[in-house]
């Protein structure tokens, strides 16, 4: 078993290091809208601006001065040689006020081509030369700054500050785990061991993604979602493993056979992860599946590590795993004192749960209030270029350009963009989306004619045929049978107003405002890939939780051979969840505390992908100790003992694993809280106050008092339904 380890590491962890390289940063929702729109204006449009970016020029006089001109010049000349740069379109193609800031500076598009490499991987070559050309722009324009931004370098940012705060989190987390193992064990090789697995764990896991990633596409997310979750099962389940092996040698028992203690109760409670991970793939959400693989991959890896590797190094070990003792821990005294807080709870359940459910379920009630929304604000790190450029694009009052809705209007058979109908089309199209309060502007071939728009139709039609071919590429579907409409929202409109722009533009009639039947149109730009993710993440969380649920109460119902643990179970959990979607309600949507995250103030929202993710981890990883404890008290009910002594003993033995494994999975998920990515940051918080929640009130308060009351009846239909007490029944399924 250790060769066969062995040689799967010699063949997987290479791979983890090709992995940032492979995995995707782009968010993709499949057979979306704007998803739809971004092909067509590659492929019927045969755009040069589809994809592009946005090089923000602050700090400069505007382009309609002769200074400014000049800056710009250079700019273009410079970026127009960038690698993976195809067209540059800007105030020198076109003189339009939009291009001019309102205090000076002003902004390039520049189109990229996918042909050369990724859109998000040609950002750091492409940053690298506007950062040497502000160098030397800076004896002309002392305060001059260029940035770039746009989906390829909001992607880009995101990938790096993904990548930095896993790296960041396992530097912080690995070292801290090892001191509170050590303080759990008292001894080094003791504390090392789990360590070592969790950090197996996730560089196997983030192996196997890299050689997923390199047939199929994976998003970054899978990377963090590894990171975290490698990192708290791959501890949390060899911690267990260690804790029972040494419980096992102190009472007696060969290695051998102590080694195996743990491995039934690992793989029950790896089960209702998985099942969170697996019904997470039914979503049609790119970042999700990719998140719920990174899940379902380290979750099977921490499973199978703990149950075949880990018993192997345990019974080789044998009394060397406490080589390295620091001090004797009395487990002794430990246990008692969980044993006295368990007697108190068995003697007085009723009690125990009138003090301990309000407040969980005040808190669990402030979930009904969740808004899976875009956040308010730019909740991109303000460290990054990204989010610099789009400063200063509000700075200068240009911030709508970045959030533009493309408009592609398809006409109906037989009728051409340019021709007199279609020209009409796109005039009364465009005349509507300017009339709407929320628009600033709308661009089109006709608003690129400038002076030449007469508004008379022949004239136009003739200067829009003597247009420049980028004006008409990045206008006209090359069939002539399409046309582009960009939208500009207003500059105060956020980001739940721009997702409710393009809403509201993808329900108007184009037949009936053109006047001409069969006239479609498709929405794209950011505002439109807002709605599309929030309609495919928006309305599925009952059906996923119910799949959950029911996964979950099956594979229980197996392995317990009971009705009621296992319902008992699942509403236990389902209010550790209530309970951390309503701390990101408060802290993080409402603004208590965030500040102390490093948030400028409230959300407003929870990213909708959150949410599900949440769900799903919290119901999987609080039915750990749930597992741990009722695995023990049935074992302690097959030795012989009454009910009530069971749920003692179950406790006093599970109590200080459970407190040891909650500590150092709530310090995994802090870890990720002070990174930069928000999204991680609402993960981890809501892992970490459901982990410290679930392992003080719910399993050692609340699950234990409502095993007292339901008695015997916890095992129904199994042999101690209706028994006192047995010894004939095999401990184990």
């Amino acid at each position: 078993m250790a060769l066969a380890w062995l040689a799967a590491a010699a063949a997987v962890l290479p791979e983890a290091l090709r992995a940032p390289d492979r995995l995707l940063v782009q968010a993709g929702i499949l057979g979306s809208e704007s998803a739809a729109v971004e092909e067509t204006l590659e492929r019927r449009f045969a755009s040069p601006l589809a994809p592009s970016a946005l090089l923000v020029m602050a700090g400069i006089p505007g382009p309609e001065r002769p200074e400014g001109r000049v800056i710009l010049e250079q700019t273009v000349a410079e970026l127009r040689r960038a690698r993976g740069v195809r067209a540059t379109l800007s105030y020198l193609d076109h003189a339009d006020p939009l291009f001019v800031g309102q205090a000076g500076g002003s902004f390039v598009a520049v189109g990229l081509d996918p042909g050369v490499d990724r859109v998000d991987r040609l950002v750091p070559s492409l940053r690298e030369a506007t950062a040497r050309l502000e160098a030397r722009l800076r004896p002309q324009a002392p305060r001059v700054r260029l940035s770039l931004t746009g989906e390829g370098p909001i992607n880009y940012d995101i990938w790096r500050t993904s990548a930095d705060d896993a790296a960041r989190a396992e530097r912080r987390t690995l070292p801290l785990t090892l001191v509170l193992l050590v303080l759990a064990f008292g001894a080094a090789a003791a504390a090392a061991l789990p360590v070592v697995s969790g950090a197996l764990a996730v560089s196997l896991s983030v192996g196997l993604l890299s050689l997923a990633a390199a047939r199929v596409p994976v998003a970054i997310l899978a990377l963090n979602v590894a990171s975290m979750l490698g990192l708290a099962l791959g501890i949390d389940y060899a911690l267990l493993s260690v804790s029972r092996f040494r419980e096992a040698r102190a009472a007696g028992e060969a290695p051998d056979a102590a080694a195996r203690r743990a491995g039934v109760t690992i793989a029950l409670s790896g089960v209702p992860v998985a099942i969170g991970f697996l019904a997470l793939l039914a979503v049609p959400l790119h970042e999700l599946r990719s998140a719920a693989l990174g899940g379902l991959l380290v979750t099977l890896v921490s499973v199978l590590l703990a149950t075949t590797l880990l018993p192997v190094l345990l019974a080789w070990l044998g009394p060397r795993l406490e080589a390295g003792r620091l001090w004797r821990r009395d487990s002794e005294a430990e246990q008692a004192r969980y044993r006295r807080w368990a007697g108190f709870v068995v003697a007085r359940p009723g009690l125990v749960l009138v003090l301990a459910l309000p407040p969980l379920l005040l808190l669990g009630a402030q979930s009904l209030r969740l808004d899976p929304g875009e956040p308010h604000g730019n909740w991109l790190p303000a460290e990054t270029e990204s989010a610099r450029a789009e400063a200063d694009l509000r700075a200068m009052g240009r911030s709508g350009v970045l959030f533009a809705l493309r408009v592609v209007v398809t006409l109906p058979e037989e009728t051409q963009a340019l021709s007199a109908e279609g020209w009409q089309a796109s005039a009364q199209l465009a005349k509507a989306l300017a009339a709407d309060p929320r628009v600033v502007a709308v661009r089109s071939l006709r608003s690129l004619l400038g002076e030449r728009a007469t508004g008379n139709t022949p004239e136009e039609l003739q200067a829009a045929a003597l247009a420049p071919a980028l004006a008409k590429r990045s206008f006209l579907a090359e069939e002539g049978d399409a046309f582009l409409l960009e939208v500009i929202p207003r500059e105060d409109l956020d980001g739940r107003g721009r997702t409710a722009l393009a809403r509201d533009v993808r329900g108007l009639d184009a037949a009936a405002i053109t006047g001409l039947a069969g006239t479609e149109i498709e929405v794209g730009g950011l505002p439109a890939f807002s709605a599309d993710y929030e309609a495919a993440g928006g309305g599925r969380l009952p059906g996923i939780a119910a799949a959950v649920v029911i996964a979950t109460l099956v594979a229980l119902f197996v392995g317990f051979r009971s009705l009621l643990v296992p319902v008992k179970a699942v509403l236990l959990n389902l209010l550790s969840v209530a309970a951390a979607f309503g701390a990101l309600v408060v802290v993080f949507q409402d603004g208590h505390g965030a500040r102390l995250l490093g948030l400028a103030g409230p959300t407003g929202g929870v990213f909708p992908i959150v949410p599900a993710l949440v769900f799903c981890a919290v119901f999987g990883l609080s039915m750990d100790y749930e597992v741990f404890l009722v695995a023990r008290v049935r074992e302690e009910r097959y030795a012989g003992r009454d009910e009530a002594d069971a749920i003692v003993e179950g406790v006093a033995h599970t109590g200080p694993v459970i407190t040891n494994a909650a500590a150092v999975m709530i310090a995994v998920f802090a870890s990720f809280v002070f990174g930069g990515f928000v999204v991680m940051k609402m993960l981890g918080f809501a892992l970490a106050v459901a982990v410290l929640l679930d392992a003080t009130l719910i399993r050692l308060a609340i699950g234990p008092a409502l095993l007292r009351l339901a008695g015997r009846y916890n095992w129904w239909p199994g042999p101690h339904a209706m028994s006192k007490s047995s010894t004939s029944a095999s401990p184990l399924p």
